[in-house]
């Protein structure tokens, strides 16, 4: 519902609904501030997650409407960016707001109510702030291939039929797959993270906090690093899969060396591992858009969201399992076999830059938008386009 949204209504509609259900369900955090009341807390984190769909899809569709071809993955990384903030500050600030204190539970609760009170008041400033300076698209489109989709006329938008043009793609298809096995080992790994940790290095719950912290500031540098990479270069396919093979490495390396007993190592491996694995996920939304264009951005990068979110239930309930009943080594090799077979898939991806290719002049002949007041011309003509520009 949340990519038909965002294709269907638009931008600031979706938007709004992410910031507005993320404010509700941190001020039902704050009704649940009872002994009694845990399951009003699990209600307001389900309307937490609801949230997060709305806001997870804008990470490639909002760079798309508003930025340049020169500079759209650069503005898709920082999007990834301020989500994996927003990560890191959850692993930073709650054992700073909330320290342990065991034998005295009133403070323990007057601490966990200043977070909940605290994260609350800052959700509500957000959803203000995006009423009041977000905005559907520019006056003007800011590239070529914005200008094409903006003379298509809006009725004949389907997104059922848009669904269905995705899943014929083929190399959709292997992205789809490829880019959930990647962030859904992402997704197992931050989960299981601290049983890893404590599981090799008793008592260091504090530390595997900061191992966390660190795995999530790598791929901040890691997502804008890959960012600036792919408006450079546009190469979208070749990126995508060094960074791929990157990160199994990175796993494996990280998977053999967390137990030697040097606490520096697993912060080490764990910042190159968060490095790759995150700086993907710019490059997969980016790689997406760009072999399935003219579809909305919306529908493609929500795909590639529940897909992650699958594998990444999957993963974490298998490789939780493998850990508890064997070691974290047998759950880490688990995720790398998958990993290389995700280096599979990608190499097998065919590199159709659909929106560069539009951008540049190279026209793509499966991608028309012809106005009405223009002569016919033959079939094997360029793409045909009225613009404001």
């Amino acid at each position: 519902p949340a990519t038909w949204l965002l294709a269907a209504r638009g931008l600031r509609l979706t938007a709004l609904l992410g910031a507005g259900l993320n404010g509700l369900g941190a001020w039902l955090k704050c009704a649940s501030l009872a002994p009694g009341r845990y399951p009003v807390t699990l209600a307001a984190q389900a309307v937490c997650a609801v949230a997060q769909v709305f806001i997870l899809g804008l990470a490639p569709r909002v760079p798309s409407v508003w930025s340049g071809p020169t500079e759209v993955s650069t503005a898709c990384a920082v999007a990834v960016l301020g989500n994996q903030l927003g990560t890191a500050i959850g692993f930073l600030l709650p054992p700073v707001l909330v320290p342990n204190t065991p034998n005295d539970i009133d403070l323990m609760a007057h601490n966990i109510s200043i977070m909940f009170y605290g994260t609350a008041i800052v959700s509500t400033l957000l959803f203000f702030l995006t009423g009041v300076v977000f905005e559907e698209k520019p006056k003007y489109p800011p590239s070529h291939s914005q200008a094409v989709l903006q003379t298509m006329p809006h009725e004949d938008y389907s997104y059922k039929q848009s669904i269905i043009n995705l899943f014929k793609n083929i190399p959709f298809v292997l992205l789809l797959i490829s880019y959930g096995i990647m962030t859904g080992a992402f997704y197992s790994v931050s989960t299981l993270l601290n049983q890893m940790i404590v599981t090799h290095y008793e008592g260091e719950e504090v530390n595997a906090g900061r191992i966390g912290l660190t795995l999530v500031v790598a791929g901040m540098v890691g997502s804008i690093i890959c960012g600036l990479w792919l408006d450079y270069t546009k190469t979208y396919k070749q990126t995508t899969l060094i960074v791929y093979i990157l990160s199994f490495i990175g796993l494996l390396v990280f998977t053999f060396t967390l137990d030697l007993g040097y606490l520096i190592v697993v912060f080490v491996t764990g910042g190159v591992l968060g490095f790759f694995m995150t700086g993907y996920l710019p490059l997969g939304f980016e790689f997406a858009v760009e072999i399935t264009y003219p579809e909305s951005e919306g529908t493609s990068s929500g795909l590639l969201n529940a897909s992650a979110q699958i594998f990444g239930i999957i993963f974490t309930l298998v490789q939780g399992k493998l850990t508890t009943d064997y070691s974290p080594r047998a759950g880490n090799l688990f995720l790398c076999a998958w990993i290389f077979v995700g280096i599979i898939l990608t190499a097998l991806i065919k590199s159709d830059l659909r929106r560069h290719n539009v951008n540049s002049g190279i026209m793509n002949l499966d991608v028309k938008a012809v106005p009405v007041d223009s002569p016919v011309e033959p079939e094997n003509t360029t793409l045909k386009i009225q613009s404001a520009l």
